[in-house]
């Protein structure tokens, strides 16, 4: 049933929505018919889409009744009446009143959504008949525990968030507005998708998104909820939020039936083992809190008693007035019921629901605390369970949807006659506003001096204006139908009527013929200007690569230009002598262009077309073209002297390169060559000490006199630096190579002549012999494998034991072995060179004074004592020399010492440089 200016929704089974009445009572609230459209279209996409389309607009998309009967299919698996293709408003009403007839078949009772109110695009009309579509097809059939539609949907999502933590379902719109409803209902089915312990009740954003992200990726639950909406909202809608949690009942309900689903089951009950000698205090506690629970428990059997009889005992006393059908037969008295009515379902029933629900939830909440503390279950008295109520409240919504239907049928025929004269004048006054003027607006001949964008504004105009009249068609149609009836009925002024109805038909007959003739005008005119458009868009595709040509070609041929080889400065020649090449066809396509500006030209002129020869495309000319083109022609010879005068420039530079490697390609070598010559001599193999060094003074001389190649060398190389020359193919030597290796040769002879002489002096002050120095020298060379002229410790450690010295393997051994290395390594480089060997070998060698021998002569002069006095010392040595020693010698600190006693070991060790270890 429907009626213009109200809605509502009745269902077959018992269940009716009406907690907000959508036109009864004004607007719908912004906020939550934002909340509607997003979700309610997104609830459709998830549905349209099995059937490969969607919709963006759902005021809009719904409004032909395609996609409404198609949407009706697809969630039902039936199949609909076929539907009606043609473009008029007739057309879409009919569709529209199959798709409703359908969704009446299902039973549900569509009180008040008009077919008119949908193909108009009504939001508020189009949203609520999608909300009586999901509760039919999505919440309707839900049932928990007895408890059907909303109350079983919120009775399953108070079962499954039970156990966590910061949530408490009491409604579909508080109760999920911080997203931990939602999380909590995904960990309950796939813990394995969420970290509900990671989550916190103050971020409420994060977990809207992580909910919303993690149903539409692994659920196929599409985003139908903005969290900043939620979150911003006061109270969010309560429709939207249900939709979309209906979504989750079905994805887990659905895949816990095939076994998709891993199924958490409800938190067991933990028992405790409690010790015998616990005290009193304690057993106190454990009857108190026992009996606490016990007395909540039967508080609540007692509400749970008290609120059923308060319910039953009101659903006995509504029944005989909604039962009645008594009426006085006057408009005026039915309205009066109506309103009473509609009273009742805005102020009386609404505390009841709430309290419905509060008994069902009292209810559940007991056998919940009953279950968990180990009780047995509630059973009401009789009359009063569950089921019992739910019977008597079908009953209750079975009378209130028989009432209403009774009240709206006596309004409607009572009102029906006066209603179509009203309508059909009203009709006819916005149909009369609708073509005043229109006829002289297209007699118009406003098209002749457009451009083209106006000009397909006009037609774009023109083409809105004949769908207004195709739409308005059905318009026409209704008045005439109208009027059919109005005569049927035997309206007391038909004449009128008539005659009014008359003179719309043949005014819509001038008003057809006149926009077919526009429109062939407007076709003509447009072909025009699109040949226009077409060269004018022609010329700026190829003008614009064309002019950037140019430009580049331009800037290309007076660009400088570096190279440092023929083989670049060949490639610069080569690629120029290409791009000459291509000069003729970009002659070609220059006439090509130019021509195009040309064409236009004829046509402006043919057609008097104001402002035609303006390109709306680009700003480039024709003398744009012909003047940089000319530019062009003029810089290619210029160019190809530029790159002549480079190309004799690099040839110098060819020629200084081949000197300069040839001559480097011959000093290279020899100072390497000299270099490994003096390497061998320092490594000591070659003859006596003297006869090394006459040899290295020899190289010297030779060096010395080879010096004029360098210079000559440096002069050709200061002209390579001049003419910018940075790389030679030709050598791996450089001028810097080179020196560096000059100055390595000259400190080389000269650090190995001192080397030789510094071994001379340490073999005549020493003693030793030719032989001796020669076994030296092989072994460290034998240890010296890379030929440095140095040896690491374990080098130099190895060198030793080959020569028969002795360094034990304990830690007495190690630390002889640093005491020598502190010697010959004083610096502690890491390193011992041959100098530092030699001299150690060589006091090693020798009969040498110790700190050992000083010691024991101190001894004598000392008679045996550790320490030795001023007076032994003045006795026995020369006067200065025993002021030297009193004046250095640290006090002894011994044991049996004496005032004055000095001490000479000490003093000893410290004349050699020993220290302690």
């Amino acid at each position: 049933m429907m009626m213009e200016n109200g809605l509502s929704m009745e269902y077959g089974d018992g269940y009716m929505e009406q907690e907000e009445e959508w036109e009864r009572e004004g607007l719908l609230d912004p906020a939550w018919e934002k909340q509607q459209k997003k979700t309610f279209t997104a609830w459709c996409n998830s549905h349209l889409r099995k059937a490969g389309t969607a919709i963006d607009n759902i005021e809009e998309d719904f409004r032909n009744g395609l996609k409404l009967m198609l949407l009706l299919e697809v969630i039902s698996g039936e199949t609909l009446p076929k539907p009606d293709r043609g473009k008029m408003r007739f057309h879409k009403i009919a569709n529209v009143n199959k798709a409703l007839d359908f969704i009446a078949s299902k039973g549900v009772h569509l009180v008040s959504i008009g077919a008119e109110e949908i193909v108009d695009g009504n939001l508020k009309m189009t949203l609520g008949m999608i909300w009586t579509i999901i509760l039919r097809f999505a919440i309707q059939d839900i049932s928990v525990e007895e408890m059907t539609a909303k109350e079983g949907l919120l009775l399953w999502c108070q079962r499954k968030t039970a156990p966590y933590k910061n949530v408490n379902v009491q409604n579909f719109h508080l109760s999920f507005k911080d997203g931990l409803a939602f999380c909590a209902l995904i960990h309950r089915h796939r813990p394995d998708l969420i970290d509900y312990a990671k989550l916190s009740k103050d971020n409420p954003l994060e977990n809207l998104n992580t909910a919303f992200d993690v149903a539409e990726k692994y659920l196929d639950i599409p985003r139908m909820l903005d969290p900043d909406d939620l979150i911003n909202t006061p109270k969010p809608d309560e429709r939207a939020i249900m939709t979309y949690v209906s979504c989750y009942y079905h994805a887990f309900q659905g895949a816990q039936q095939v076994g998709n689903v891993t199924h958490v089951p409800e938190p067991t009950r933990q028992y405790t083992y409690v010790p015998n000698n616990y005290n009193a205090e304690t057993a106190a506690n454990r009857i108190c809190k026992v009996l606490k629970v016990n007395q909540e428990n039967e508080r609540l059997m007692e509400e749970y008693e008290r609120l059923a009889s308060d319910l039953l005992e009101w659903i006995r006393r509504t029944m005989p007035w909604l039962n009645s059908r008594q009426a006085d037969n006057s408009l005026a008295g039915v309205q009066k019921k109506l309103e009473e009515y509609r009273t009742y379902r805005r102020k009386h029933k609404p505390p009841r629901v709430e309290q419905k629900a509060k008994l069902e939830t009292n209810f559940n909440t007991l056998q919940t605390k009953l279950r968990l503390s180990n009780r047995p279950a509630y059973l009401p008295t009789e009359g009063k369970t569950v089921s019992d109520i739910s019977n008597s409240w079908k009953g209750l919504e079975l009378a209130e949807k028989a009432f209403e239907e009774w009240l709206l049928a006596e309004t409607m025929r009572l009102e029906r006659l006066e209603h179509l004269a009203q309508k059909f004048k009203h009709k006819a006054d916005a149909h009369e506003d609708w073509t005043r003027g229109k006829e002289e607006m297209l007699q118009s001949q406003d098209f002749r001096q457009c451009k083209l964008n106006e000009l397909k504004a006009l037609k774009k105009k023109h083409e809105a204006f004949e769908s207004d009249l195709a739409a308005h068609q059905d318009r026409v149609e209704q008045i005439a139908a109208i009027a059919q009836e109005l005569n049927t009925l035997e309206y007391h002024d038909c004449v009128s009527v008539n005659a009014r109805c008359q003179r719309i038909c043949d005014q819509w007959d001038r008003l057809g013929a006149l926009t077919q003739r526009r429109r062939t005008a407007l076709d003509e005119a447009e072909r025009i200007l699109e040949k226009i458009d077409i060269l004018h868009l022609e010329f700026a595709k190829r003008a614009a690569p064309f002019n950037n040509w140019l430009d580049g070609t331009r800037e290309d041929l007076v660009d400088m230009f570096i190279v440092h080889t023929m083989e670049e400065i060949q490639g610069l020649i080569q690629a120029h002598d290409q791009f000459k090449a291509t000069l003729g066809e970009a002659d070609k396509e220059f006439n090509l262009i130019v021509n195009l500006v040309r064409e236009v030209e004829s046509i402006v002129k043919q057609h008097q077309i104001p402002g035609g020869l303006e390109n709306p495309y680009t700003t480039l000319t024709a003398h744009d073209m012909t003047r940089k083109w000319s530019d062009v022609r003029q810089l290619v010879p210029q160019r190809d002297q530029t790159l002549a005068n480079e190309l004799r420039k690099q040839q110098n530079n060819e020629m200084l390169r081949r000197q300069f490697a040839e001559k480097a390609n011959t000093v290279g070598p020899w100072i390497e060559r000299q270099m490994d010559a003096v390497t061998a001599i320092g490594m000591g193999l070659q003859g006596s000490l003297e006869d090394q060094l006459h040899r290295l003074k020899e190289y010297e001389q030779a060096v010395y006199a080879y010096k004029p190649n360098i210079e000559e060398l440096e002069k050709i190389h200061q002209a390579v630096q001049e003419s910018m020359i940075f790389e030679n193919r030709y050598t791996n030597y450089t001028m810097e190579t080179l020196r560096v290796g000059w100055e390595q040769l000259l400190t080389s002879i000269n650090r190995n002549i001192n080397e030789v002489e510094n071994q001379i002096l340490t073999r005549d002050s020493k003693g030793i012999s030719q032989e001796q120095l020669n076994e030296f020298r092989s072994s460290f060379n034998h240890f010296d494998k890379n030929r440095t002229g140095r040896l690491t410790p374990e080098e130099f450690k190895s060198c030793l034991v080959s020569l028969g010295y002795s360094i034990g393997k304990d830690r007495q051994g190690d630390l002889d072995f640093q005491r020598i290395l502190a010697v010959v390594d004083p610096n502690n480089t890491g390193y011992v060179h041959f100098d530092a060997f030699l001299d150690f070998m060589t006091r090693e060698s020798t009969d040498t004074d110790t700190a050992e021998q000083v010691i024991d002569s101190f001894r004598i002069l000392a008679a045996d004592k550790p320490y030795i006095l001023p007076d032994e010392l003045r006795r026995e040595l020369p006067p200065d020399q025993a002021e030297y020693c009193i004046q250095r010698m640290p006090p002894y600190k011994g044991p049996n010492g004496v005032p004055g006693a000095l001490d000479y070991m000490s003093f000893s060790t410290a004349l050699y440089g020993e220290t302690d270890l």
